[in-house]
Protein backbone atom coordinates (compact mmCIF):
# COMPACT_ATOMS: atom_id res chain seq x y z
CA UNK A 1 0.00 0.00 0.00
CA UNK A 2 2.88 2.36 0.79
CA UNK A 3 4.43 1.74 -2.61
CA UNK A 4 1.06 2.32 -4.27
CA UNK A 5 0.65 5.68 -2.49
CA UNK A 6 4.18 6.69 -3.49
CA UNK A 7 3.42 5.70 -7.08
CA UNK A 8 0.20 7.71 -7.14
CA UNK A 9 2.13 10.75 -6.00
CA UNK A 10 4.92 10.31 -8.53
CA UNK A 11 5.25 12.36 -11.76
CA UNK A 12 4.47 9.25 -13.75
CA UNK A 13 0.88 9.50 -12.62
CA UNK A 14 0.29 12.45 -14.92
CA UNK A 15 0.98 10.15 -17.86
CA UNK A 16 -1.46 7.40 -16.89
CA UNK A 17 -4.96 7.24 -18.29
CA UNK A 18 -7.91 6.03 -16.29
CA UNK A 19 -9.60 2.93 -17.53
CA UNK A 20 -13.20 2.75 -18.60
CA UNK A 21 -15.44 -0.22 -19.12
CA UNK A 22 -18.34 -1.24 -21.29
CA UNK A 23 -20.43 -4.21 -20.22
CA UNK A 24 -23.16 -6.04 -22.03
CA UNK A 25 -25.53 -8.56 -20.55
CA UNK A 26 -27.43 -10.78 -22.94
CA UNK A 27 -30.34 -12.91 -21.79
CA UNK A 28 -31.78 -15.51 -24.10
CA UNK A 29 -34.13 -18.40 -23.43
CA UNK A 30 -33.60 -21.53 -25.47
CA UNK A 31 -36.98 -21.22 -27.22
CA UNK A 32 -36.43 -17.64 -28.36
CA UNK A 33 -34.11 -14.73 -27.92
CA UNK A 34 -34.17 -11.23 -26.58
CA UNK A 35 -31.26 -9.01 -25.75
CA UNK A 36 -30.59 -6.18 -23.37
CA UNK A 37 -27.50 -4.10 -22.85
CA UNK A 38 -26.25 -3.13 -19.42
CA UNK A 39 -23.56 -0.51 -19.36
CA UNK A 40 -21.32 0.68 -16.57
CA UNK A 41 -18.03 2.42 -16.04
CA UNK A 42 -15.23 2.00 -13.53
CA UNK A 43 -12.91 5.00 -13.30
CA UNK A 44 -9.26 4.69 -12.47
CA UNK A 45 -8.63 8.04 -10.77
CA UNK A 46 -5.38 9.90 -11.39
CA UNK A 47 -4.10 13.28 -12.46
CA UNK A 48 -4.30 12.88 -16.19
CA UNK A 49 -3.58 15.48 -18.83
CA UNK A 50 -5.70 14.68 -21.85
CA UNK A 51 -8.53 16.04 -23.92
CA UNK A 52 -10.56 13.00 -24.90
CA UNK A 53 -10.52 9.27 -24.14
CA UNK A 54 -13.25 6.90 -25.24
CA UNK A 55 -14.04 3.34 -26.19
CA UNK A 56 -16.91 1.74 -28.12
CA UNK A 57 -18.12 -1.84 -28.44
CA UNK A 58 -19.03 -2.79 -32.01
CA UNK A 59 -21.16 -5.69 -33.27
CA UNK A 60 -21.78 -7.16 -36.72
CA UNK A 61 -24.51 -9.77 -37.17
CA UNK A 62 -26.00 -11.47 -40.23
CA UNK A 63 -28.24 -8.52 -41.08
CA UNK A 64 -25.54 -5.86 -40.68
CA UNK A 65 -23.58 -4.69 -43.69
CA UNK A 66 -20.93 -3.27 -41.38
CA UNK A 67 -20.20 -3.27 -37.66
CA UNK A 68 -22.60 -1.12 -35.66
CA UNK A 69 -22.19 0.66 -32.36
CA UNK A 70 -23.65 -1.25 -29.43
CA UNK A 71 -22.48 0.97 -26.59
CA UNK A 72 -19.89 3.63 -25.95
CA UNK A 73 -18.52 5.89 -23.25
CA UNK A 74 -16.38 8.94 -24.08
CA UNK A 75 -14.81 11.61 -21.91
CA UNK A 76 -13.99 15.07 -23.21
CA UNK A 77 -12.52 18.16 -21.55
CA UNK A 78 -14.53 20.27 -23.97
CA UNK A 79 -17.74 19.01 -22.36
CA UNK A 80 -16.73 20.27 -18.90
CA UNK A 81 -15.42 16.91 -17.84
CA UNK A 82 -18.64 14.98 -18.47
CA UNK A 83 -19.09 11.57 -20.04
CA UNK A 84 -20.88 11.01 -23.34
CA UNK A 85 -22.76 7.73 -23.17
CA UNK A 86 -24.89 5.70 -25.52
CA UNK A 87 -26.37 2.24 -25.01
CA UNK A 88 -28.21 -0.05 -27.38
CA UNK A 89 -29.44 -3.62 -27.81
CA UNK A 90 -27.35 -6.62 -28.74
CA UNK A 91 -28.32 -9.28 -31.32
CA UNK A 92 -31.00 -7.17 -32.99
CA UNK A 93 -29.94 -8.51 -36.38
CA UNK A 94 -29.07 -12.09 -35.43
CA UNK A 95 -32.49 -13.65 -35.99
CA UNK A 96 -34.93 -13.16 -38.83
CA UNK A 97 -38.54 -12.10 -38.34
CA UNK A 98 -40.34 -14.82 -36.40
CA UNK A 99 -37.20 -16.96 -36.20
CA UNK A 100 -36.43 -18.78 -32.97
CA UNK A 101 -33.00 -19.52 -31.61
CA UNK A 102 -31.94 -23.04 -32.59
CA UNK A 103 -29.40 -24.98 -30.51
CA UNK A 104 -26.58 -26.25 -32.69
CA UNK A 105 -26.88 -23.46 -35.25
CA UNK A 106 -24.06 -20.94 -35.64
CA UNK A 107 -25.08 -17.29 -35.74
CA UNK A 108 -22.81 -14.52 -36.90
CA UNK A 109 -21.73 -12.52 -33.83
CA UNK A 110 -18.69 -10.40 -34.61
CA UNK A 111 -17.52 -8.20 -31.74
CA UNK A 112 -14.72 -5.63 -31.86
CA UNK A 113 -13.58 -2.46 -30.08
CA UNK A 114 -13.13 1.05 -31.45
CA UNK A 115 -11.03 3.85 -29.98
CA UNK A 116 -13.46 6.78 -30.08
CA UNK A 117 -11.13 9.20 -28.29
CA UNK A 118 -8.16 11.14 -29.60
CA UNK A 119 -5.55 9.36 -27.47
CA UNK A 120 -3.90 6.06 -28.44
CA UNK A 121 -4.93 3.15 -26.19
CA UNK A 122 -4.31 -0.40 -25.11
CA UNK A 123 -7.46 -2.49 -24.77
CA UNK A 124 -8.57 -5.38 -22.57
CA UNK A 125 -11.78 -7.42 -22.92
CA UNK A 126 -13.25 -9.75 -20.27
CA UNK A 127 -15.98 -12.13 -21.47
CA UNK A 128 -18.28 -13.91 -19.02
CA UNK A 129 -20.65 -16.76 -19.94
CA UNK A 130 -23.19 -18.38 -17.61
CA UNK A 131 -26.78 -19.56 -17.25
CA UNK A 132 -29.58 -17.99 -15.24
CA UNK A 133 -32.97 -19.21 -14.13
CA UNK A 134 -36.37 -17.98 -15.26
CA UNK A 135 -37.44 -15.10 -17.47
CA UNK A 136 -36.10 -11.96 -15.87
CA UNK A 137 -37.29 -8.57 -16.99
CA UNK A 138 -34.80 -5.93 -18.09
CA UNK A 139 -33.09 -4.42 -15.10
CA UNK A 140 -33.83 -7.34 -12.77
CA UNK A 141 -30.96 -9.27 -11.30
CA UNK A 142 -30.97 -12.85 -12.55
CA UNK A 143 -29.94 -15.76 -10.36
CA UNK A 144 -26.93 -17.59 -11.73
CA UNK A 145 -27.20 -21.38 -12.05
CA UNK A 146 -23.78 -22.71 -11.07
CA UNK A 147 -24.32 -26.38 -11.93
CA UNK A 148 -24.97 -25.76 -15.65
CA UNK A 149 -22.05 -25.78 -18.06
CA UNK A 150 -21.02 -22.33 -19.41
CA UNK A 151 -18.91 -24.14 -22.01
CA UNK A 152 -22.11 -24.97 -23.91
CA UNK A 153 -22.45 -21.25 -24.69
CA UNK A 154 -20.02 -21.23 -27.59
CA UNK A 155 -18.92 -17.69 -28.38
CA UNK A 156 -16.13 -18.47 -30.79
CA UNK A 157 -12.88 -16.53 -30.38
CA UNK A 158 -10.96 -15.40 -33.46
CA UNK A 159 -7.74 -13.53 -34.26
CA UNK A 160 -6.06 -14.86 -31.14
CA UNK A 161 -2.27 -15.17 -30.95
CA UNK A 162 -2.33 -18.95 -31.44
CA UNK A 163 -4.17 -18.27 -34.71
CA UNK A 164 -1.58 -15.70 -35.76
CA UNK A 165 -3.76 -12.78 -34.67
CA UNK A 166 -3.51 -9.78 -32.35
CA UNK A 167 -5.61 -10.88 -29.36
CA UNK A 168 -3.77 -12.44 -26.40
CA UNK A 169 -5.72 -14.86 -24.19
CA UNK A 170 -4.67 -14.47 -20.56
CA UNK A 171 -4.65 -18.10 -19.45
CA UNK A 172 -3.80 -17.19 -15.85
CA UNK A 173 -6.95 -15.05 -15.52
CA UNK A 174 -9.30 -17.19 -17.63
CA UNK A 175 -11.68 -19.92 -16.47
CA UNK A 176 -14.48 -21.90 -18.08
CA UNK A 177 -16.84 -19.04 -17.30
CA UNK A 178 -14.47 -16.11 -17.90
CA UNK A 179 -12.07 -15.32 -20.75
CA UNK A 180 -9.69 -12.35 -20.55
CA UNK A 181 -8.13 -10.98 -23.75
CA UNK A 182 -5.62 -8.20 -24.42
CA UNK A 183 -5.24 -6.49 -27.77
CA UNK A 184 -1.50 -6.75 -28.33
CA UNK A 185 -1.23 -3.74 -30.63
CA UNK A 186 -1.54 -0.10 -29.74
CA UNK A 187 -4.98 1.07 -30.89
CA UNK A 188 -4.66 4.54 -32.47
CA UNK A 189 -7.36 7.15 -32.04
CA UNK A 190 -10.26 6.46 -34.39
CA UNK A 191 -9.09 2.93 -35.17
CA UNK A 192 -10.87 -0.38 -34.63
CA UNK A 193 -9.47 -3.71 -33.47
CA UNK A 194 -9.81 -6.90 -35.41
CA UNK A 195 -12.85 -8.88 -34.21
CA UNK A 196 -12.36 -11.07 -31.13
CA UNK A 197 -15.44 -13.25 -31.82
CA UNK A 198 -17.16 -14.35 -35.02
CA UNK A 199 -19.99 -16.76 -34.17
CA UNK A 200 -22.35 -17.67 -31.35
CA UNK A 201 -23.81 -21.14 -30.89
CA UNK A 202 -25.65 -22.97 -28.14
CA UNK A 203 -24.39 -26.55 -28.18
CA UNK A 204 -27.24 -28.89 -29.09
CA UNK A 205 -26.08 -31.36 -26.45
CA UNK A 206 -28.36 -29.44 -24.07
CA UNK A 207 -31.26 -31.47 -25.46
CA UNK A 208 -29.75 -34.65 -23.99
CA UNK A 209 -28.89 -33.21 -20.58
CA UNK A 210 -31.56 -34.65 -18.28
CA UNK A 211 -32.05 -35.54 -14.64
CA UNK A 212 -34.13 -38.58 -13.72
CA UNK A 213 -35.90 -39.08 -10.43
CA UNK A 214 -37.12 -42.60 -9.62
CA UNK A 215 -39.83 -43.22 -7.03
CA UNK A 216 -41.49 -46.52 -6.07
CA UNK A 217 -44.96 -47.00 -4.61
CA UNK A 218 -47.07 -50.14 -4.29
CA UNK A 219 -44.57 -52.07 -6.37
CA UNK A 220 -44.66 -49.61 -9.26
CA UNK A 221 -41.75 -47.45 -10.30
CA UNK A 222 -42.25 -43.92 -11.53
CA UNK A 223 -39.48 -42.19 -13.46
CA UNK A 224 -39.62 -38.42 -13.74
CA UNK A 225 -37.36 -36.91 -16.39
CA UNK A 226 -36.44 -33.24 -16.24
CA UNK A 227 -34.45 -31.43 -18.92
CA UNK A 228 -31.64 -29.58 -17.14
CA UNK A 229 -31.72 -26.62 -19.53
CA UNK A 230 -35.50 -26.28 -19.85
CA UNK A 231 -36.61 -22.69 -19.21
CA UNK A 232 -33.14 -21.30 -18.50
CA UNK A 233 -31.41 -18.37 -20.16
CA UNK A 234 -27.83 -17.97 -21.28
CA UNK A 235 -25.90 -14.83 -20.46
CA UNK A 236 -22.86 -13.18 -21.99
CA UNK A 237 -21.01 -10.20 -20.57
CA UNK A 238 -18.18 -8.41 -22.37
CA UNK A 239 -16.34 -5.79 -20.29
CA UNK A 240 -14.03 -3.50 -22.26
CA UNK A 241 -11.28 -1.42 -20.62
CA UNK A 242 -8.87 1.06 -22.23
CA UNK A 243 -5.59 2.57 -20.96
CA UNK A 244 -3.67 5.24 -22.84
CA UNK A 245 -0.22 4.45 -24.20
CA UNK A 246 1.93 6.76 -22.02
CA UNK A 247 3.84 4.65 -19.45
CA UNK A 248 1.58 1.78 -20.47
CA UNK A 249 3.35 -0.91 -18.42
CA UNK A 250 2.90 1.03 -15.16
CA UNK A 251 -0.63 2.11 -16.13
CA UNK A 252 -1.76 -1.44 -16.87
CA UNK A 253 -0.21 -2.78 -13.67
CA UNK A 254 -1.86 -0.06 -11.58
CA UNK A 255 -5.27 -0.11 -13.31
CA UNK A 256 -5.61 -3.80 -14.13
CA UNK A 257 -3.15 -5.54 -11.79
CA UNK A 258 -1.39 -7.31 -14.68
CA UNK A 259 2.31 -7.29 -15.46
CA UNK A 260 2.96 -6.73 -19.16
CA UNK A 261 5.86 -5.76 -21.38
CA UNK A 262 5.53 -3.22 -24.19
CA UNK A 263 8.20 -3.15 -26.92
CA UNK A 264 7.79 -0.94 -29.99
CA UNK A 265 4.09 -0.65 -29.28
CA UNK A 266 3.52 -4.42 -29.02
CA UNK A 267 2.13 -5.71 -25.72
CA UNK A 268 3.03 -9.12 -24.31
CA UNK A 269 1.94 -10.81 -21.09
CA UNK A 270 4.57 -11.57 -18.44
Amino acid sequence: MKRLKEFMKSPKTTMIAFGLAIALLLFSSIGGTRAALTYFSETYASRVQMSNIGVTLLEKSDKDEKAREVSKRDYSDSSNGTWSENTGKLLEGMLGDGEELKPGKKYNEELSVQNTGDIDQYVRVSIYKYWVEGNKEDGEEAEKIRNLDPGLIELNLVNTSDQGGEWLVDGDASTKERTVLYYSRLLPAGSTTTPFTDTLKINNIIASKVTQEVTEKDGYKTIKTTYDYDGVQFCIEANVDAVQDHNAEDAIWSAWGRRVTVNDGILSLN
